[in-house]
């Protein structure tokens, strides 16, 4: 990992870990009655993970101003809602998995019915945490629901994930460019648009200007690809230990990847490509564009 990078981790991810830590999911009438929902979201809130998105949002709120605490509750907002896909993900359902960030998925441990729930309940906490603890004018509250409404929704994430069930087991049944465009749209919703949100995020937060959040939307669009050309690649050679989840999955649930579709080789070239798209795209940020090459590096380098 490069050493720019290592910095904004230290500085980072222990706060984030606490902020999300100090969330109570709470029975407002002091009941507790939802003591089981309760631990079930921050089992796997608090399992840990690349914390990916809010470090995004930080680092893009940081390239207009310092007091990046202040983009605390929005990160953890995109995080709460990633967490809250990555447990229905794991359902049987869906992926039907067993692993998740090296612990027993949430459905395993707390059953389906709870899991559904403890999803359903990080989402909606996520723009709690916008509309009430952001400080900001309201026009600018309402712009980051509206956007990660548009990240996690249809048009995004959850639209993502449908266009992945709908393909599982096409792959052969169309032409090689009609599969490969199918593939990019799948990508840049499921995973792409969250990782775009959560750049723009930081700079909607930060009143940043049109030119920035176009150059961060194409940027987020490239990384956000090349995250899933990175996962397809591990899902074949990584190692389930390192990885923290299941590996070869994909393959069993006959899924369309850049690996189905074009091999190792060629998908390794692609990341590369990916990568330097990035990196171009970065370039008129100068010294405050580092870390986030050094973000774009680890997604191309990562072993996990």
């Amino acid at each position: 990992m490069k050493g720019q990078l290592a910095l904004c981790l230290d500085e980072y991810v222990p706060r984030i870990d606490a902020f999300l830590k100090e969330l109570e999911f709470a029975d407002p009438l002091g009941l507790r009655l939802a003591t089981p929902l309760n631990e079930a979201m921050h089992y796997s809130v608090d399992a840990g993970g690349k914390r990916l998105r809010p470090i995004l949002t930080i680092m893009a709120y940081r390239l207009l101003a310092d007091d990046w605490q202040r983009a605390l509750p929005v990160a953890a907002a995109y995080e709460l809602v990633h967490t809250y896909s990555l447990i229905h993900d794991d359902l049987p359902a869906m992926d039907d998995d067993d692993l998740r960030r090296g612990r027993p998925t949430n459905h395993r441990v707390y059953g389906e019915a709870m899991a559904i729930l403890a999803g359903d309940a990080l989402l909606t906490e996520a723009f709690r945490l916008l509309a009430d603890e952001v400080e900001a004018d309201p026009g600018t509250v309402i712009k980051l629901v509206s956007g990660l409404s548009r990240a996690a929704g249809r048009d995004g994430m959850v639209g993502g994930q449908a266009i992945d069930i709908l393909s599982q087991g096409e792959s052969g049944q169309k032409k090689i460019d009609q599969q490969s465009e199918l593939l990019e749209v799948l990508h840049r919703r499921k995973t792409g648009a969250m990782i775009t949100g959560s750049l723009l995020a930081g700079v909607d937060l930060a009143q940043g200007d049109v030119s920035l959040r176009a150059r961060l939307t194409e940027f987020g669009a490239v990384i956000g690809l090349a995250f899933q050309v990175a996962d397809d690649i591990l899902d074949e050679v990584g190692e389930e230990e390192s990885l923290g989840k299941d590996i070869g999955s994909d393959r069993e649930l006959g899924k369309l990847t850049f690996v189905s579709l074009f091999g190792l080789d060629q998908a390794r070239q692609k990341l590369a490509e990916l990568h330097r798209q990035a990196v171009l795209l970065l370039e008129p940020l100068g010294e405050k564009g580092l870390g986030l090459k050094a973000l774009a590096d680890y997604i191309v380098e990562r072993d996990r």
